[in-house]
């Protein structure tokens, strides 16, 4: 089959049924597992901290778990793609998960934490892109869209409570006791993913591979992915997204302390919050959107909205301001939290590499979001404050002019007719 060319099709009608009970308990799976990761916030910091671990000592742990998540992103999409039980590698992944927070919270010595840290990193990689695939699995491409933004919307939903849950048992209990509460929300989390039927998950579109629903289907070549200049394009500018936005808030929390003193934790804690309460709202309405409007228009419009954030900080310490300003983050992570898988399914609609090219989308994204707080908090020390926020505000403008210069609508509708990228099917890559 080599130098076939595929037309880019939808994998399901939106007439078809769709299985409504797994649905439903997809549903609380996002919800669990949004709480589950929630433990590995930055209570954990705050839990070390007052173990006594020297600032430097956290911030190996934290770099530790960093960079395990960066190194795992592409194997991990790769075992996504290959592997058929996805329920039973999300509930590894969970029990996993589990046990790191469990030892977060029994032991405090550096070797146990740090392999708590190795962990974490690792089940990173294969939670959420594997949530993705049973998603796509379970409702096809042109149902996608939607499924995504209900998806964004329980996590949001989870988050929030596990955060107000996980605060207030800290506060009357002790740090200790954050991470196995947490750690507990792997028993309802396992209840809701066995009620996803495995046989509802097609196998062959779970991976981008539509035609196929046994464990080889035709794929392409690994290196053919980097042929496709608007995934080179997509992943470019969520690398600039990340590296702009990901230091933002460091930014503006910093100067918080000096402006309102003991009310500081209050305010960073409303900039932390009211995005998330802003994703939970706006996320089914940025799915619904994505599937009438198209990618390209939405994608705009939330990239644009870290320029003109971090512009407007730039002018301002005022809590009350900076808060309603924060409200764009929240826009923008409803909007790129769907967008996200909701592109590279388009961009891998009948290769089979699906699961790879969210890994190299994770990993990309993750290096700017590293980057970010080192480059920014240099300019920062060096011309002052509002530089800082400048710098961010002309890498993110940068994402916003390579979207529109370069990035075409990816929406199946919007392709109907025009050829695909000749990805090249090889032998050799069928099954592997």
């Amino acid at each position: 089959m080599a130098g076939r060319t595929m037309l880019a099709r939808p994998l399901i009608s939106r007439n078809a049924a769709l299985p409504v009970d797994s649905l439903k308990a997809l549903d609380w799976l996002n919800l669990f597992l949004a709480a589950l990761l929630t433990g590995f916030g930055p209570f954990a910091a705050v839990h070390l901290a007052e173990n006594g671990w020297a600032p430097a000592s956290i911030g190996a742990v934290l770099t530790i778990s960093g960079l395990v998540g960066l190194m795992t992103q592409v194997p991990a999409g790769e075992l996504i793609d290959m592997i058929a039980a996805k329920r039973a590698l999300v509930g590894v992944a969970a029990a996993a998960a589990a046990l790191a927070l469990t030892i977060f919270g029994l032991r405090s010595d550096f070797p146990s934490v740090a392999g708590a840290a190795i962990i974490q990193g690792g089940v990173g990689s294969v939670l959420g892109p594997s949530i993705a695939a049973i998603s796509l699995g379970l409702v096809g491409h042109d149902a996608l869209a939607e499924r995504l933004g209900r998806n964004q919307r329980f996590a949001s939903i989870g988050g929030l409570s596990a955060a107000a849950i996980m605060g207030a048992t800290g506060y009357l209990l002790s740090t200790r006791d954050i991470f196995l509460v947490a750690a507990a929300l792997a028993i309802p989390l396992l209840w809701a993913l066995f009620r996803i039927h495995g046989t509802d998950i097609h196998f062959g579109r779970s991976c981008g591979a539509p035609d196929c629903h046994d464990t080889k289907p035709n794929r392409v070549s690994r290196p053919s992915l980097f042929k496709d200049v608007r995934f080179l394009v997509f992943v470019a500018c969520l690398f600039l997204f990340q590296l702009a936005n990901a230091s933002i808030l460091p930014q503006v929390s910093e100067p918080l302390a000096h402006s309102v003193g003991h009310w500081s934790s209050l305010a960073v804690s409303a900039l932390i919050v009211v995005p998330q309460i802003v994703v939970a709202l706006l996320a089914p309405w940025a799915g619904r959107t994505a599937a009438t409007w198209g990618r390209r228009p939405l994608l705009l419009l939330g990239l644009a909205a870290v320029p003109i954030r971090s512009g407007l900080f730039a002018l301002t310490t005022d809590p009350t301001l900076l808060i309603i300003i924060q409200m764009l983050d929240g826009f923008s992570g409803a909007t790129l939290g769907v967008l996200t898988a909701l592109i590279v399914a388009d961009l891998t609609n009948g290769t089979g590499r699906f699961n790879l090219a969210q890994g190299l989308v994770g990993t990309f994204s993750g290096v700017g979001a590293s980057l970010s707080t080192l480059v920014t908090g240099a300019i920062t020390q060096r011309f002052g404050y509002a530089a800082g926020l400048l710098s961010v505000t002309a890498v993110g403008f940068m994402a916003v002019v390579i979207v529109w210069e370069y990035m075409p609508e990816t929406k199946p509708s919007a392709l109907s007719g025009q050829l695909r990228p000749s990805f090249g099917f090889q032998s050799s890559d069928r099954g592997r």
